[in-house]
C-alpha cells in the first residue's frame, strides 16, 4: 500500500471527510482492521485566505509547497492537495517536490467523462469560477463549463467562506445554490461539480434535480484507487 500525503486544512471541516473516505475506502477493499497509510500536514487556513485575498498566490503556493516537502519527506508516495482552489499553485508545488500531485480537477474531469457528461456547472470559490486554472483542465478533455452570473458567484463565494469554512450549515443557503443550480440547468448543465471541497458539507445528491459530483469524493476515492495499486499516478 502506497503512502498518501495529504494537505488539510483550507478549511479543516472540509479535510475530515478525506480522511474518512479514503479510510472507508482501503476498509471496503481489504476488509478487516485495513486502515489508510496516511500523512496529514495541517496548514493555518487563516494565513492561505489572506494571501488569496491580496492575491499573493506565490506566497502561499510556497507555504504549501514547504508542507508538500515535509510529506515527501516524511515517507508519502504521492499528495493530494484537499482544497480546490489552491490547485491554482499546484504547478509551484510540484516544481519543488519529487513526488506526484494528484490534481483534483483531472480527477473529477475523469469521472464526469464516465458518466459521459459533457456540460457540466461549476461551484466553487470566485477564484475557481472565475479563473482558468482549474476549468481549462475540464476544457481540455472536451468538457463545457457553465458558471453563475457575477452575483449568484458572490454569493456562492460569501457561503463558503462566511458559513461552510466555519460550520454552518443553513437551509437557507442551500436553497439559495439549488436554485443556482437550476439556473445551470436551463443554461445546459448536464450535471454540476461541487467545486470546493465545502459545498459537500451543504449540498448533495438529493438537493440538485441534475447529476452532482463532490470533488472531496472524487478526490478521496482517486487517492484509494493509486494508494492500492489500482490506478495510475499522474502529475498536476
Amino acid at each position: 500500500m502506497k503512502t498518501i500525503g495529504l494537505i488539510g486544512e483550507m478549511s479543516w471541516e472540509s479535510t475530515i471527510p478525506y480522511y474518512q473516505i479514503i479510510n472507508e475506502g482501503v476498509k471496503a477493499q481489504l476488509g478487516g482492521l485495513h486502515s489508510a497509510k496516511i500523512i496529514l500536514h495541517s496548514v493555518e487556513f487563516d494565513e492561505i485566505e489572506k494571501c488569496q485575498s491580496r492575491g499573493d498566490w506565490k506566497k502561499s503556493g510556497e507555504i504549501l509547497g514547504k508542507a508538500a516537502q515535509g510529506l515527501e519527506g516524511a515517507g508519502a508516495d504521492f499528495i493530494l492537495i484537499c482544497t480546490n482552489t489552491m490547485h491554482k499553485v499546484a504547478p509551484q508545488i510540484a516544481s519543488m517536490i519529487h513526488i506526484p500531485i494528484i490534481h483534483i480537477a483531472d480527477a473529477t474531469a475523469e469521472e464526469l467523462l464516465n458518466h459521459n457528461i459533457h456540460r457540466v456547472g461549476l461551484l466553487g470559490t470566485k477564484y475557481t469560477m472565475t479563473q482558468d486554472f482549474y476549468k481549462q483542465k475540464l476544457v481540455e478533455r472536451g468538457i463545457e463549463v457553465i458558471v453563475p452570473e457575477a452575483t449568484e458567484i458572490e454569493v456562492i463565494n460569501h457561503i463558503i467562506f462566511h458559513e461552510l469554512c466555519v460550520g454552518q450549515i443553513k437551509k437557507d443557503s442551500r436553497k439559495k445554490f439549488q436554485s443556482i443550480i437550476e439556473r445551470m440547468k436551463s443554461r445546459g448543465a448536464e450535471g454540476v461539480i461541487l467545486g470546493c471541497t465545502e459545498i459537500g458539507l451543504l449540498i448533495h445528491r438529493s438537493d440538485s434535480s441534475i447529476p452532482v459530483f463532490d470533488t472531496t469524493c472524487i478526490h478521496a476515492k482517486r487517492a484509494v484507487e493509486i494508494a492500492l495499486g489500482d490506478g495510475r499516478m499522474g502529475n498536476c
